[in-house]
């Protein structure tokens, strides 16, 4: 057992004092580890394991190997070569005497390999340009130490050597592409562990050696591969069909190795190591079956990692709230003595997150809005703050409980086409009570009053930003009743209480099932699954329709498998899916800024969907061309 840095390392024994590994909070989970593996080779040696309370997974090897991935389980090693991450870092340290892997990325990063390497134009002068050859491509690496009587710099050294590896396994690996008919090569490996030099260079061989015809892609978790796979076989003796594997951002260290200046005092904690945490989820997760062609299925709407303009608002967005945040976690357990402590500890932990995405956006891979719902969940889970808004929910359901007959009764009382648009004005205005949208927190906080009419007053006025109403009422009056409805439901409160459950009930009336999925675990103020048994139950003892589609399993509640404010259509529980086939499902009706604005707004189904939401924020409004409380109402019907 190698020594343990930090505290608590004294019983643990040392075998080579060379390799320290991270502090106790690290793997604080170790002791109640239940499975090992262990990869030894590459780099570093690489540690994996599950725990009754986490997953966690230390770095992996260098890219020395090739394979060809036919199925998921049939696969083909077709060769490798001898040159790789750790050739790169034997000779650097030999050029260099930089023994460690990241000084030595660091030195490349500062070099000018043109000092060193010998390019085309220097071999040919100007004449390169009838051969059709640019003058600044590589001719001899290390090519100039033949001819120049002068030392070179360890940066500029350090570089060469990086674009002469990077060059050489880009070649192999194409070569090996077009052998055998292949257009997508993958990169895994310490070596090239989400550097950037590292990456276009390979990027651009492949594409120069293949012209064009190529395509390399790399993987955020390409260093843990060896320990994961070693992992996952392991674990295929507990059953892994009956559950799925999860990012833990919390734990999750990010790219942090390839940027030594980024957040010292992090790296000093937990040595050179980069980690991946995983939760394992206790149920397993698939497709929607109604996605239109899950392989190119994309949740986000916008990529915060191209577009540096929406990330730097939403970066400060959530900085902005992050006091809010910390406040509402320790006030929701007064009883707790350590509350006040523990939010400040997921305050000062969920910054430091925002603060790495904003030097490395590709940090934890693709940034996204809901990434970053997904990273203060997690943080504020890893500090005991499982439902900051528990207290808030319970309020909320009690008050739009007792409003629930007078709503009803409202609605009966209006003919049918007036329904019908009152029913989609209450789904929209119970989406207004939404706690994560500080507009709209800051109203509820400051106006307790505030409730169900009030928020159809504040709703845009037709024509909608996205308006096609018209077309969704068409088809109601025209076409036949939906066979069963899916319904993603949004907040707690008067959202699913006075919006959904009306809407639900006009549907159930129409002669159409209903399967309404909640998240199974809690995040912001949405609904969970349990809660909107406890909601049905108390509805259903007021209202006969509800009744009576309970005891006929025409309305059927389900969890999503979800805990995150957004919504990923190919992560839903399994259950969920198979309910869907058999019931014939023949509409999808999501609704909330996270599910239908910053997750699924592209998504195309193979049926017929409703996609609505208030937008509670200025800055995306505006950038919709729309004001604040401004309507998405989308409805679409899939090409024949």
């Amino acid at each position: 057992m190698a020594e343990r840095g930090g505290r608590g390392s004294g019983g643990h024994g040392s075998l080579d004092k060379s390799i320290t590994l991270p502090p106790d909070e690290i793997f604080r989970n170790l002791e109640n580890a239940k499975r090992f593996a262990i990869d030894i080779g590459g780099s570093l040696t690489k540690l994996a394991y599950y725990s009754t309370v986490q997953h966690k997974v230390a770095r992996v090897r260098s890219f020395d190997h090739s394979g060809k991935v036919e199925t998921e389980d049939k696969f083909e090693w077709i060769g490798g070569s001898s040159i790789g991450g750790g050739t790169f870092w034997g000779l650097g340290a030999l050029l260099t005497k930089t023994k460690k892997f990241d000084e030595l990325l660091q030195l490349a990063s500062k070099g000018q390999h043109t000092n060193v390497d010998m390019l085309v134009k220097d071999v040919y002068g100007g004449a390169y340009q009838t051969l059709g050859l640019s003058g600044n491509l590589i001719a001899s690496s290390f090519g100039k130490s033949t001819t120049a009587d002068k030392e070179f710099s360890k940066e500029d050294m350090a570089k060469s050597l990086l674009h002469m590896i990077s060059n050489d396994i880009g070649q192999l690996a194409c070569l090996y592409a077009k052998l055998h008919n292949l257009d997508k090569i993958y990169f895994g490996g310490f070596f090239i562990r989400g550097h950037p030099v590292t990456m276009r260079t390979i990027t651009y061989s492949i594409n120069f050696f293949s012209k064009g015809e190529v395509q390399a892609l790399f993987l955020r978790h390409e260093g843990y591969l060896g320990a994961i796979g070693a992992f996952l076989k392991g674990a295929e003796q507990d059953n892994p069909n009956q559950y799925s594997w999860g990012e833990n951002y919390a734990g999750s260290s990010g790219l942090m190795s390839t940027s030594p200046d980024v957040y010292l005092m992090q790296r000093t904690r937990s040595g050179t190591f980069d980690m991946l945490e995983m939760d394992r989820l206790e149920r397993p997760l698939v497709n929607l079956p109604l996605l239109k062609d899950p392989s190119t299925y994309i949740p986000d709407t916008v990529d915060l990692t191209d577009d540096a303009m929406a990330r730097k608002y939403w970066l400060t967005c959530f900085e902005e709230a992050l006091d809010g945040v910390a406040k509402r976690a320790a006030a929701s357990q007064p009883d707790s003595v350590d509350a006040v402590e523990r939010a400040e500890k997921f305050r000062q932990k969920y910054w430091n997150k925002l603060q790495t995405l904003r030097q490395q956006p590709f940090a934890y891979g693709t940034l996204t809005v809901r990434s970053l719902l997904d990273t203060r969940e997690h943080c504020l889970n890893e500090f005991n703050f499982p439902d900051p808004y528990s207290k808030v929910k319970q309020k909320e359901n009690g008050i739009a409980l007792k409003c629930f007959q007078s709503v009803i009764e409202s609605l009966d009382s209006l003919g049918w086409e007036e329904r019908q648009f009152a029913l989609v004005k209450g789904l929209l205005a119970g989406n207004v009570f939404d706690w994560g949208a500080k507009a709209v927190s800051d109203v509820l906080e400051s106006e307790p009053q505030f409730g169900f009419e009030e928020a159809k007053s504040k709703l845009q006025e037709r024509p909608w930003l996205e308006d096609s109403y018209s077309q969704w009422l068409e088809r109601l009056k025209e076409g036949p009743p939906h066979k069963c409805a899916l319904i993603f439901a949004d907040n707690s409160g008067i959202d699913i209480i006075l919006g959904v459950f009306p809407f639900v009930r006009e549907l159930l009336s129409r002669g159409t099932e209903v399967i309404l999925a909640c998240n199974s675990g809690p995040a912001l103020n949405d609904v969970t699954y349990s809660e909107s048994l406890i909601v049905t139950e108390r509805i259903a003892a007021m209202d006969p329709v509800i009744q009576s589609a309970l005891r006929e399993e025409k309305l059927l509640l389900v969890q999503t498998g979800s805990s995150s404010p957004c919504l990923d259509l190919s992560r839903l529980d399994k259950g969920l899916a198979v309910l869907v086939r058999e019931r014939k499902t023949d509409l999808v009706i999501i609704e909330g800024m996270g599910r239908a604005i910053h997750t699924n707004y592209y998504a195309a189904l193979k049926c017929e969907s409703l996609k609505l939401a208030v937008i509670k924020n200025s800055w995306l409004a505006d950038r919709l061309g729309g004001k604040i409380f401004s309507v998405i109402f989308k409805y679409e019907v899939p090409c024949k």
